[in-house]
């Protein structure tokens, strides 16, 4: 692992996002508050649907139609959520930027690559010729491994690990300060899934990049990543080092999702209890009360804060004095 800098590089404040829809409001991040530092790697886990993805995108300020935003997220010192609109646009890929899943989806079968490469280049940075975009795309291909011979290429003449290669180095050729990786390993074998993990922690440290990975995969977050944040219902109820989270879990979920682990000396099955609630109208109190082994009264009446249980390590429970 790379030196952390003392400074975060990105700071997000009370931010709650989420999306109108005719049944109701979906809150789907709800008062979340997040930083990362320079060169560190913080990993977001999670179930489906707790609001993993939405916080990637609402850092970035690209929801969908129907999607708000509230808080402040702020990267290397500017408050993007209150900066005009061509500003935002600006930062994304400059101070910011989202590598998907699936890239497939995302990369459009009819440009090539270096289409891609000029397109967005040079909306950033419109005095950059076409050669010279083509030149700086040659020079970030290679060093995702991809021969820059390759450039003339469409999509579908690549394999899947490299299309997502060539995702992050459309994410990474302007050199932002963070990049947030949505499930960046999705559908890939286990082999080019290792290559592609070795690749950004490669980037985080030569470039001295944040990095948020949005993962389901705990294995992936406990090889790549320094800290991880555990996100359930729309909220973080558990922040702290990979050590201390896999060694000594403090939040019962998270607890939960590691007993969920099958190892090479698993000899049962073990899962979480019910299922995560619905956001439309979630519970009062803690979300996880409804499937938490440890509940108590207060926990189905007040919604409990992020305490510190240990040095650098924080959980919102009621466990803990404080929350």
């Amino acid at each position: 692992m790379s030196a952390v800098g003392t400074a975060p590089m990105l700071s997000v404040r009370g931010v709650s996002a989420g999306y109108r829809t005719p049944r109701g409001i979906v809150r789907a991040v709800d008062d979340v508050d997040l930083e990362i530092r320079a060169g560190e790697a913080v990993g977001l886990v999670g179930e489906s649907g707790c609001g993993k993805s939405t916080l990637g995108r609402a850092i970035v300020g690209i929801l969908p139609e129907g999607g708000f935003v509230d808080g402040d997220v702020v990267i290397g010192g500017r408050e993007l959520s209150k900066l005009p609109a061509a500003e935002r646009r600006k930062a994304r890929g400059e101070d910011v930027a989202l590598v998907f899943q699936e890239p497939m989806t995302r990369l459009d079968p009819l440009m090539r690559v270096s289409d891609h490469f000029i397109e967005m280049i040079r909306a950033h940075r419109p005095e950059t010729s076409k050669e010279e975009a083509r030149e700086m795309a040659r020079g970030v291909l290679k060093s995702m491994g991809i021969p820059p011979t390759r450039l003339e290429n469409y999509p579908h003449e690549f394999s899947g690990g490299m299309r997502q290669r060539i995702m992050i180095a459309l994410g990474i050729v302007l050199r932002p300060r963070l990049v947030i990786a949505d499930e960046p390993t999705t559908a890939l074998d286990v082999i080019v899934e290792a290559q592609i993990l070795a690749l950004l922690e490669d980037l985080k440290n030569v470039y001295d990049m944040g990095l948020l990975l949005i993962t389901h995969n705990l294995g992936i977050v406990a090889q790549t990543c320094d800290r991880v944040a555990v996100m359930y219902a729309g909220k973080i109820v558990e922040i702290g080092t990979v050590e201390a989270i896999f060694s000594a879990p403090k939040h019962p979920y998270t607890q939960g999702l590691l007993r969920s682990l099958i190892h090479l000396d698993t000899t049962h099955l073990s899962s979480i209890r019910g299922a995560p609630p619905d956001l439309l109208s979630p519970p009062p109190g803690c979300r996880f009360a409804p499937r938490c082994p440890d509940v108590m009264p207060v926990c189905t009446t007040r919604v409990p804060r992020l305490t510190e249980t240990e040095s650098g390590q924080v959980a919102a429970c009621y466990l803990y004095p404080g929350a």
